[in-house]
This record gives C-alpha cells, structure tokens and sequence, in this order.
C-alpha cells in the first residue's frame, strides 16, 4: 500500500464509528471471525481498544492484520483502523 493509498484511508477512517470493542478477553476466535466478516462487507473498518484490554492496541492491531489478510491503516491510541478490499466488489477506489 502505497503512501498516498494510505492517507486517503485515514481521511475516510475519520468519518466511520467504530464497529467492534476488544475488552479484557483480547482477540478471540469469534472476534476475529466477526472482523473478517465485517471487513468484507465494508473493507474498511475501526475498532475501539477499551481501557480494560491488557494487551497493546499496536499488538493487537497486528495480530488481527495477520489472521484476516488485512492491513493495517493506522492506530491512533486506542482505535484501529483496517483495511482489505472485498473479493467480490471493490467499494473503495483507492488513488494509484
């Protein structure tokens, strides 16, 4: 993903609310699967790391990334951002 591709993202990422809290269980096997369900319905999704999670939201952001083939777009404190387009129809066009 290239800079440019990125920054738009960000800047589309500002207008979304955030669909999923990880809480003290941390990522589990049903979060993950309701991430990738959610990621190719909607490609880009934000989620909300509450205070009560151990673990770090750049770890977590990680670890999610890995198990739905997604990418990261960014982390600003407790919130993360990804991204991964849909196999059946692109709803986002990303710049070139």
């Amino acid at each position: 993903m290239t800079s440019k591709q990125r920054s738009y993202l960000k800047g589309m990422a500002m207008k979304i609310d955030p669909i999923f809290q990880i809480g003290k269980v941390g990522v589990s096997p049903e979060l993950t699967n309701g991430i990738d369900e959610a990621l190719q319905a909607r490609e880009l999704i934000k989620i909300t790391v509450l205070k009560n999670c151990l673990e770090e939201p750049k770890a977590m952001a990680a670890i999610l990334a890995e198990r739905t083939q997604s990418e990261v777009v960014q982390i600003i404190g407790r919130k993360i951002v990804l991204y991964r387009p849909s196999l059946e129809k692109k709803k986002i066009e990303l710049p070139k």
